[in-house]
């Protein structure tokens, strides 16, 4: 049998999605003149399929499909990333230079969200194949094991972050990538390297690009006050950022769970979703939720994320398959790391970054490519062992 409590948990992110996804759009629906269910309809086209793809998902033998399902959604997403910068204005939209969407009518497609999906299954497959076959190795050594694991990586980080300006979804993948390298019994050593070299590279990045420069400096003038105190008296003017910098999104963000409180404002009563927060219903959903269901709404979304990675690392631990291992453990990381992207953005502990909260935020793309690693996972429940027989 597959596991219930994580698919009951998702169809309860699922159904929370669907009443904010409504509640939410308000202002969005009046300024674009949609109609009032506009969203509502389409998120409830998304989850829908989304739950078919799950259960179809479940009910397969992994034995047979899971490396089919994987490798075709792997080559098929990388592909699309590849041809994105050179598709027509008419099927790839370009928003500020940045090629992020493949429309087919009135549906648009986001690669790289089936791309984060398609490079855990590939990591997990390899991973099993060669780098758990290496016992002990000197640091050198295991720098030459990884060299083509990081060479795809580099060619997804110019596709992702150069041609599509999306920093965000790269740092997702880094450290899926740099746990997954741990899980797979790599050193420490290695790890630190590893880190060492992603924030040179994550400097690199910023600094190429000024639109990411401003983001920075912008998050910068939030949180400067708490740490300029500890600086040199001759230092402070150097690092001091002008107050008038202060992004209005971090603060509305912060106004609107402060406004919330413990209880919140009620469903469809807050305020800050009236043009103050734009794309509440994607991006800022979190915030959305603080001011109308407060704390206890939040409390709620929270438990439910630690509920679906408690089980997603409960199957990845009863299976024997390193392969789904592997894979399970990183649609967990996946689910995790983009939830406290998200939600410390929006708190100002780090630069706003335009990561959807998994199976919450508006998004026809991110929900079903959450449904498939999830749906792959559910297949892979079937080969738990518990008490040492197959269930």
């Amino acid at each position: 049998m597959i596991d219930k409590p994580l698919f009951a948990a998702i169809i309860a992110l699922f159904t929370i999605s669907l009443m904010m996804s409504y509640s939410l759009s308000t202002f969005t629906v009046l300024y674009h003149g949609f109609g009032g269910m506009h969203f509502f309809i389409r998120q409830t086209s998304a989850v829908m399929m989304g739950i078919v793809i799950m259960v179809f998902l479940s009910r397969l033998d992994p034995d047979v499909w899971f490396a089919r399902i994987g490798f075709a959604l792997f080559i098929g997403s990388f592909a699309a990333m590849v041809m994105m910068p050179f598709l027509p204005e008419s099927l790839v939209k370009s928003v500020l230079g940045a090629k992020r969407w493949i429309r087919l009518g009135p549906v648009s497609i986001s690669p790289v969200e089936y791309f984060k999906v398609g490079f855990v299954f590939f990591l997990s497959w390899s991973f099993s194949r060669k780098m758990l076959l290496h016992g002990k190795l000197s640091l050198w050594e295991e720098i030459k094991v990884i060299l083509p694991y990081m060479a795809i990586f580099a060619v997804a980080v110019m596709f992702i972050a150069v041609f599509q300006k999306d920093l965000g979804q790269v740092m997702v993948l880094a450290f899926t990538l740099l746990i997954l390298f741990s899980f797979a019994g790599r050193s420490l050593k290695l790890f630190f390297l590893n880190i060492s070299i992603g924030l040179v590279g994550f400097v690199v990045l910023v600094m190429i690009a000024p639109h990411r420069m401003a983001r920075i400096k912008s998050w910068w003038s939030t949180v400067q006050d708490h740490f300029l105190g500890y600086f040199p008296a001759s230092m402070v003017s150097e690092f001091k950022v002008d107050a008038a910098a202060e992004p209005y999104q971090i603060s509305n963000a912060l106004n609107a769970i402060h406004n919330g409180g413990f209880w919140g404002q009620g469903l469809g009563n807050g305020q800050f979703k009236l043009g103050y927060l734009s794309e509440v219903h994607t991006d800022f959903i979190l915030a959305g939720i603080a001011e109308e269901l407060g704390f206890i709404g939040l409390a709620v979304v929270a438990s439910l994320i630690i509920v679906i990675l408690f089980r997603v690392f409960q199957i990845a631990s009863k299976v024997e398959n390193p392969a789904y291992h592997l894979f399970s453990m990183g649609v967990g990381l996946l689910i995790v790391l983009a939830f406290l992207v998200n939600s410390y953005g929006i708190s100002g502990m780090i630069p706003i970054k335009g990561i959807a909260v998994p199976f919450l935020s508006y998004g026809g793309s991110h929900i079903m490519a959450a449904s498939i690693g999830i749906g792959m996972v559910l297949m892979i429940s079937k080969k738990r062992r518990l008490r040492g027989e197959t269930v």
